[in-house]
């Protein structure tokens, strides 16, 4: 073995264990030879060298560099750099960095990262400690940066719950609530959460705000705060049958078709069965949610009715005929989007971390302290929502085309195109 290995491991070592504060310097130096090369742009020339005097007045400036101002702490998902702006003189106007603005502390993705970090379980008493040895001793950070930062995250709630929704052509909307546990109330108080499918197949988040789930008054409150947004009536709407969202639909939107999750109602009947007959008892009902046809599907749920009596359980079966139109009304949109519309699962997944971020400690003294928090990491989560299947048939759906059992049914102008 050469003889040299040995110190070239150790050397390896070495730059290994301080690979994060080497990575750190060298963004460093990037970033002050960049601050360096904006000046230059500006002027028009490099340092130490002369502005030409036969140049036009005006241009380039006729500024000089001043040397530097005080030593800067920038914050970075890198962690915290230390850099000196080069300062600029002999200026009508002050000369503004655009590589680093006069009292940017942090960059756009750590202000983005602190309150998620919040919301995911992090108090703001911990924040100063645990960022340090993420981000370097010289980051600025402190509760009341943190308090400033939630109070950035209310203002922008508060700015997209206004905004209007003209311009958007909802086609489906599913709806949900979710209870929200805080530390200073009684009870559980809900944020209702609205997310359309909208007519090019997006789907994104049209509302968020506290209200009661069960209750009619509440979610009549939502609807009516998107039609005063300009919303359009939605061709079908999927809830939860114990939501109040129901009366809600008739007093805002009645003209709405209604679809009820099926989840929630298998969660029903299987809450009526023994537990050694829940497996079978579920793929009896998998069999009705997925059958091809409307009229398949009330066959499957006769035979499974006639299943129950048979086992004594013939108050899981009859709970099917409660909302039965309504857990079937998926069959009068394209096949191509049953997978959507049979549960309110595009609600359901992003609550699924909300859930987890929110139970973890009571970290909300009042349910309003928390719309903006949980509005917020919505947001991120419509970030990575998929498009519905088949975009292409939003158009139609949203025009009002007819369907049955998923086929789209031609009017008589169709059919006369057709026959010619």
């Amino acid at each position: 073995m050469p003889e040299h290995t040995g110190t070239a491991v150790q050397s390896s070592t070495v730059v290994w264990e301080n690979l994060e504060e080497t990575i750190r310097q060298q963004i460093q130096g990037w970033l002050q030879d960049l601050l360096e090369e904006e000046v230059t742009a500006f002027l028009g020339r490099a340092r130490s060298q002369r502005r030409d005097p036969s140049a036009p007045a005006g241009t380039p400036p006729t500024g000089y560099r001043n040397g530097y101002g005080k030593p800067r702490h920038l914050t970075t998902p890198a962690g915290t750099l230390t850099v000196r702006r080069p300062r600029v003189r002999g200026l009508e106007e002050q000369f503004e960095s655009r590589v680093l603005p006069l009292f940017a502390k942090r960059t756009a993705a750590v202000g983005e990262l602190l309150p998620q970090l919040y919301l995911h379980g992090l108090a703001a008493g911990d924040f100063d400690q645990a960022l340090r040895g993420l981000l370097g001793e010289d980051a600025p950070l402190s509760p009341s940066s943190i308090l400033r930062l939630k109070a950035k995250s209310q203002q922008e709630y508060d700015t997209w719950r206004q905004r209007s929704l003209v311009d958007q052509t909802v086609v489906y909307l599913w709806v949900d609530g979710i209870y929200v546990k805080a530390g200073l109330e009684k009870e559980k108080a809900a944020l209702l959460v609205a997310v359309a499918a909208l007519s090019d197949g997006r789907k994104v988040i049209l509302a968020v705000q506290a209200g009661a789930r069960e209750s009619t008054e509440s979610w009549s409150s939502l609807l009516r705060d998107l039609a005063r947004r300009g919303m359009n009536s939605p061709r079908l709407v999927i809830g939860d049958g114990h939501l109040g969202i129901w009366g809600a639909l008739a007093n805002v939107y009645p003209e709405a078709g209604e679809q009820r999750c099926w989840n929630h109602r298998i969660i029903n009947v299987l809450d009526r069965v023994p537990k050694k007959k829940q497996a079978q008892v579920q793929v009896w009902l998998r069999e009705i949610m997925y059958a091809p046809t409307r009229e398949k599907a009330v066959e499957q749920k006769g035979k499974f009715q006639a299943w129950c009596e048979g086992q004594a359980l013939g108050e899981a079966g009859r709970l099917l005929e409660e909302d039965w139109e309504r857990l079937v009304a998926y069959y009068d949109y394209p096949k191509e989007h049953w997978k959507h519309l049979r549960t309110t699962n595009p609600v359901e997944s992003p609550f699924a971390v909300v859930r987890l971020r929110t139970t973890a400690a009571k970290r909300y003294k009042r349910v309003e302290n928390a719309t903006a928090m949980i509005w917020k990491l919505l947001m991120v989560a419509e970030k990575s929502f998929r498009k519905v299947n088949a975009p292409e048939l939003m158009e139609q759906v949203a025009a009002g085309a007819s369907y049955i059992n998923g086929g789209r049914q031609r009017g008589k102008n169709d059919q006369e195109k057709v026959a010619a």
